[in-house]
């Protein structure tokens, strides 16, 4: 069994931020960082209301990522209804980045750009995938890691607590062991510092505490521009009472400045959501075939025909022509049909999807009767239209008719961050 040996948590509001929108919770075995966004009156409450949803623990039913998501959902749902009720709070928002401590496991909860890292033997290891525009650009390959650190939109971000009244949660549960060392910040610290140098100060610094300052005025020394958050968690081995019992955690540290670590009890268990959910399909039903007809008995009469058995060559002859003609014209509409199908493969136009996100659509852009559509999804850019200067998005996405590869390199210049005006 491990527990938490050594908890840090230090928050610091930066060098170009008058007001400081993070707040952390470190009470072991729960661990929580969230970046409040939409003015200091508005992310400040966010992200305390985020934080506060973990302070009582993980308490009920399922397994540990699935109570985790969902105190993160019963955040998110308190947070939407102050946005919703409250005008100088309207859109607000926050990260989450939430942690578990159960036995030998980890299990992550997590939403928006705030991040968990494991480091263990000298190496550094991201737990967490970013909710944001950039991060989705590099893991289609849209983006190199260099282009992603200039890109002009790095900060918007595509998921967080509050904006909708529910919202998908991230999942996973990980192995741990003795000596591993959780690492939880926002992006205060990621957009300022390095991967590799993040892991160079936690291979050279020995005490915790020493290792979360450096990290911080790191970040600072690299111009400060947001506010900083780390938590770091030394793990350690702990031998399990006759009863079963162990200890949980040792010491925690308060933040040096910003908002204080929010107070929990401790003991917490916990729960998040590992996946979606997933109505199964039920199996195809097949009729089975329907049983011949038993043979009649007897011999059959050779005298005369039945007056049924007379007239059913006149009836197949009556009708077998304009079946023939009626299965001709069908064969023609399917033919034209299929045609005009396969010219509309051809063509292209760039729209939204129902997100709102800039999508390149194959087919042309009519709707029939019936829920028919004439078009269907080519490529999902992740780029939200509402970034598109407003002068240039009717121009865009106008639904006019395209080639490919026009569709295709407007919507990658729009990846780019190329067409802002």
């Amino acid at each position: 069994m491990l527990r938490a040996a050594d908890t840090i948590a230090k928050t610091d509001t930066g060098r170009q931020r008058r007001d400081n929108e993070d707040r952390v919770f470190a009470r072991p075995p729960v661990f929580v960082v969230a970046d409040g966004m939409g003015g200091a009156q508005a992310g400040e409450v966010a992200a305390r209301i985020a934080v506060e949803a973990f302070k009582d623990g993980l308490s009920g039913s399922g397994t540990t990522e699935q109570r985790l998501a969902t105190r993160a959902r019963e955040a998110n749902r308190q947070i939407f209804d102050v946005a919703s009720t409250q005008q100088d709070r309207a859109g607000m928002g926050t990260t989450l980045t939430a942690a578990y401590l159960d036995g030998s496991e980890l299990a992550i909860a997590h939403v928006g750009d705030s991040r968990a890292y494991m480091f263990r033997d000298g190496s550094l290891r991201r737990l967490t995938q970013d909710h944001s525009l950039v991060d989705e650009l590099v893991r289609r390959g849209k983006l190199s890691e260099e282009e992603a650190a200039e890109h002009p939109q790095r900060s918007i971000i595509t998921r967080a607590l509050g904006p909708e009244p529910s919202v998908e949660v991230d999942t996973w549960t990980y192995p741990v062991r003795a000596g591993d060392v959780l690492l939880l910040c926002s992006d205060g610290l990621t957009s300022m510092v390095s991967e590799e140098h993040v892991e160079e100060i936690l291979a050279g610094s020995r005490p915790l505490e020493d290792a979360a300052q450096a990290l911080i005025d790191e970040a600072n020394r690299a111009g400060g521009r947001d506010n900083i958050t780390v938590v770091l968690v030394r793990l350690e081995e702990v031998e399990t009472a006759a009863d079963g019992t162990g200890e949980q955690p040792t010491s925690v540290t308060a933040p040096a400045t910003g908002p204080a670590v929010a107070d929990a009890p401790a003991g917490a268990t916990g729960e998040p959501d590992g996946g979606r959910d997933g109505a199964s399909r039920p199996a195809e039903k097949r009729r089975a075939p329907a049983a011949a007809p038993a043979a009649a008995a007897g011999v059959a009469t050779l005298d005369r025909p039945s007056p049924e058995a007379a007239a059913a060559p006149k009836h197949r002859r009556r009708y077998s022509k304009p079946l023939a003609v009626l299965l001709a014209v069908l064969i023609v509409l399917c033919l034209i049909a299929a045609g005009g199908y396969l010219a509309s493969r051809q063509l292209y136009f760039i729209g939204t999807n129902s997100q709102g996100i800039v999508t390149v659509y194959r087919g042309l852009p009519y709707d029939l009767p019936a829920g028919i559509q004439l078009y269907e999804t080519f490529y999902v850019s992740g780029v939200p239209a509402s970034m598109i200067p407003s002068d240039r998005r009717s121009a865009l996405l106008n639904n006019s008719l395209r080639s490919e590869s026009s569709a295709t390199n407007t919507v990658r210049q729009l990846e780019l961050g190329r067409i802002t005006k």
